[in-house]
């Protein structure tokens, strides 16, 4: 039982006995720094059932809990807000209860339901760039907090490996390639990627031509050979043309190499992948399901819609005229089939940018109206776009970061500020390169996370290698303390601790105080998907640790027991450190 829901039990006591009334609940909120207390109690909602003055009602509670409640030690009133001081030997035993539990916090799985969380979804004509990098990291994270919180979790993806924008790179190839592969200075993703920009370049070349010889910018567009040519090869792929087929499996495989080599160096993995090709059909046999039962209805000429006017959205197309499906067509049968393939699936969450909110809205509330009872358990991990100081990315014009380049980036940016800070002089060459990963990983990580997935990201590579302020390097050099500093304590981890008539410090309170919250904080994030949340608590761990370090003396403390006592609150903040960021898929250093 935390201590709010004990102090919930003694407040509601207090107000039966004192006032002879019933309360629903008890509002908590944190002690403000200025006035002493470790929780405050609020008073005036109270007033509900009890009638008289807040302050003199606060009063009596808290001479109530000093005189019938042992781990109360003080209280004082300050207008409605009743501030209670606990026993020191509260936080004790808390901290001893959880001292050298390697899973505080995390929860083994609990629930039957499996939560199937879907990200990166790229298109295979390109390298993943920075935009995937937000969404990968994302999806990554969000799935291994609802993994921490006691949710089984499958980790997939949707690849887009057809349609006319990989034509585009299939047919540049063809005509511009001259059987170039991959090489080890060139992965396939990126040269395929090479391939849609020579696509765009030529398709401009010819747009210009047709509009010098007296056709619209848009007739242009429409008649350039080059744009003929890839919606045939479509045509052709769609109708299992050998040669097409072949170029696409060879083309694709390059791609599908080069994305293994990039998730690899990001640290993310999926547990099982989903195809466009294989799926691109799917769906229309509930078109006609939806029919029948009157959910979708059909136009005169043939094409069929599900008219959402009436839950305040608009008419949706799932299948045209001539009978052809729409991409909503097959996400409602990608994910009835994915309930199929695993049928534990309870709940799915798709990280999708944010530019595709109304489409989610409109999926979810067709597959409700469908019938299927998961549907109330689907959610959109919306988020927004990450920019550059340099302005916004585009793919065809080859002016995107590239995700490798980006990492490598990071590591060359960590090496230059660790040289300038010159901590690293006892490291061999292999282990500085190791370590300059590290941090340049975390911080491009941590920069990312650590803000509200809503919101829009203006990313600066130096700015998130920084060694101080709210930073993944900051974090992790504070770990790395942590460990040099249990090094020199050589404190046995099997040693028995004593803690009588230990008295603690201010900031060993606040310590243990922030150690508590990090389980409630593991579940919030799981519910609200945001490991801004968990980021953001660690950085409030660090902050206390850090203040903690500057005006307690750990390893000159006044006996052993203080010693004993604060290397191992030392350790347990290390282990929370580094499980928090686990889930985040940031690793930490143990020397830096």
């Amino acid at each position: 039982m935390t201590l709010q829901e004990t102090l919930e039990l003694h407040v509601k006591a207090a107000i039966k006995s004192l006032f002879k009334a019933e309360l629903e609940s008890v509002e908590f909120q944190a002690t403000r720094k200025e006035f002493a207390g470790d929780v405050t109690v609020v008073v005036f909602p109270m007033l509900r059932v009890v009638k008289g003055n807040p302050v003199v009602i606060g009063e009596q509670v808290g001479q109530y809990l000093l005189d019938n409640v042992d781990l109360v030690k003080g209280f004082n009133v300050v207008k409605g807000f009743l501030n209670i001081e606990i026993n020191d030997s509260y936080y004790i035993d808390f901290f001893l209860s959880i001292k050298g539990n390697d899973f505080y916090g995390i929860v083994n799985q609990k629930d039957d339901n499996a939560v199937m969380v879907e990200y990166s979804s790229p298109n295979t004509n390109k390298p993943l760039h920075l935009g995937h990098v937000r969404n990968v990291l994302l999806g990554y994270s969000v799935a291994e907090i609802l993994k921490a919180s006691g949710k089984k979790v499958y980790k997939t993806q949707i690849i887009n490996d057809r349609g006319i924008h990989i034509c585009k790179s299939m047919l540049a190839y063809q005509k511009f390639g001259q059987d170039e592969a991959p090489t080890e200075d060139l992965k396939g993703d990126k040269l395929v990627g090479n391939y849609y920009v020579k696509f765009d370049q030529e398709y401009k070349f010819e747009i210009s031509n047709l509009m010098a010889q007296g056709q619209s910018e848009e007739d242009a567009k429409k008649n350039a050979p080059l744009l003929l040519e890839a919606q045939q090869m479509l045509l052709k792929w769609e109708a299992g043309d050998e040669d097409v087929v072949a170029l696409w499996k060879k083309m694709n495989q390059w791609v599908y190499d080069g994305f293994d080599v990039t998730y690899k160096n990001i640290g993310v993995d999926f547990d099982t992948y989903y195809y466009e090709s294989n799926t691109y059909l799917l769906g229309k046999e509930f078109v006609a399901e939806g029919l029948k039962s009157g959910v979708f209805e059909q136009d005169a000429d043939g094409s069929v819609w599900c008219d959402l006017t009436e839950d305040g959205l608009d008419r949706k197309i799932v299948l045209r005229a001539d009978g052809t499906a729409v991409y909503m067509t097959q996400d409602i049968g990608t994910a009835i089939q994915r309930i199929k393939d695993y049928p534990d699936v309870g709940g799915m969450v798709y990280t999708v940018g944010n530019e595709q909110d109304y489409h989610f809205k409109v999926l979810f509330l067709i597959l409700k109206k469908l019938g299927f009872d998961w549907a109330k358990n689907l959610f959109h991990l919306s988020y927004g776009m990450v920019d550059l100081p340099s302005g916004k990315m585009k793919s065809r014009e080859g002016t995107v970061v590239d995700a490798d380049d980006l990492i490598k980036e990071m590591a060359d940016t960590a090496e230059e500020i660790s040289k300038e800070l010159g901590k690293l002089e006892e490291y061999s060459e292999d282990e500085k390169k190791e370590l300059y990963k590290t941090i340049g990983l975390g911080a491009l990580k941590y920069y990312i996370l650590k803000v509200d997935p809503k919101k829009r990201i203006l990313f600066d590579p130096k700015e998130s290698i920084d060694f101080q302020g709210n930073t993944g390097p900051f974090i992790q050099y504070t770990y790395a303390r942590i460990q040099s500093i249990l090094r020199k304590a050589n404190v046995s981890n099997n040693e028995t601790m004593s803690t009588v008539e230990l008295s603690l410090h201010d900031k060993e309170k606040q310590l243990i105080k922030q150690l508590e919250l990090f389980p409630e904080i593991i579940q919030n994030a799981a519910v609200q998907h945001s490991p801004a949340l968990i980021a953001n608590y660690t950085y409030d761990l660090v902050k206390d640790f850090n203040s903690f370090y500057q005006n307690v003396s750990i390893l000159g403390a006044d006996s052993d027991v203080e010693k004993n006592f604060r290397v191992a609150l030392s350790k347990t903040v290390s282990q929370t450190i580094k499980k928090a960021f686990k889930v985040l898929g940031i690793e930490v250093p143990e020397r830096m």
